[in-house]
């Protein structure tokens, strides 16, 4: 089994997610990801590689000559809600263990380095693997489940991340902000990404509206339940 899948996430209304660049800047309500986050009752949440880099801390770990077994290692097993990041092939360096007291994990692949991963247990942040050199997104999600009893997962970005949960049929819904305001250009990075190649249309069978709301200040809020062809 595995955790059913909200893809949370606040665009403009061209469908960019860097807040940053959005115009009218009056238009962009601070903290309102967070705020709906609790909204959709919190818990364990997941993002990728570059949002990992966001997060992270450190530069470099020092060297190790340990060698570790590719398997699961947790710095603990309970928590109220997990951090976790893909973060494939070990670049993330965190100098620390939780954000905003959720304990990290990340998802790695065999091919990470013995150095990366005594990296990660010196700052106690926990690790699964799923595949050997691709992240097999479906049998990480599998072992989330199985491991740490996680029923229920908030994916909230990048794009990249959002995609390639998408394109392997693992999103079960959709919360979506529409902010009034507009990127206006292409170097964003949109709520779905699969790269600069053209891999056809998206996996999804259905997809259909649960709720709408009007927030204060314009924005929109839209959930839809999603049906996947795989």
């Amino acid at each position: 089994m595995k955790p059913y899948v909200i893809c949370h996430m606040v665009m403009s209304v061209d469908g960019r997610i860097w807040g940053s660049r959005w115009r009218p800047k009056a238009n962009v309500v601070p903290g309102l990801f967070e705020k709906l986050h609790d909204q959709l009752g919190g818990g364990s949440w997941l993002c990728g590689r570059v949002t990992a880099q966001e997060f992270a801390k450190g530069t470099e770990y020092p060297p190790s000559d340990k060698v570790f077994p590719r398997q699961a290692w947790f710095a603990q097993r309970e928590a109220k809600a997990w951090g976790i990041f893909l973060d494939a092939h070990g670049k993330a360096v965190w100098a620390r263990r939780d954000i905003g007291g959720d304990p990290i994990l990340v998802i790695l692949t065999e091919a990470v380095s013995d150095r990366h991963l005594a990296g990660l247990r010196a700052d106690g942040v926990s690790y699964i693997f799923a595949g050997a050199t691709a992240i097999d997104l479906a049998a990480a999600l599998e072992t989330l489940h199985r491991e740490l009893g996680i029923e229920r997962l908030l994916l909230e970005g990048g794009g990249g991340a959002n995609g390639a949960l998408l394109r392997a049929g693992l999103v079960d819904e959709v919360s979506l902000v529409i902010s009034p305001a507009i990127d206006g250009s292409s170097g964003a990075p949109s709520v779905f990404n699969s790269g600069d190649v053209d891999l056809g249309p998206a996996p999804i069978e259905s997809m259909t509206l649960a709720s709408h709301e009007v927030l204060d200040g314009g924005a929109v809020w839209l959930r839809y339940k999603l049906t996947s062809t795989k």
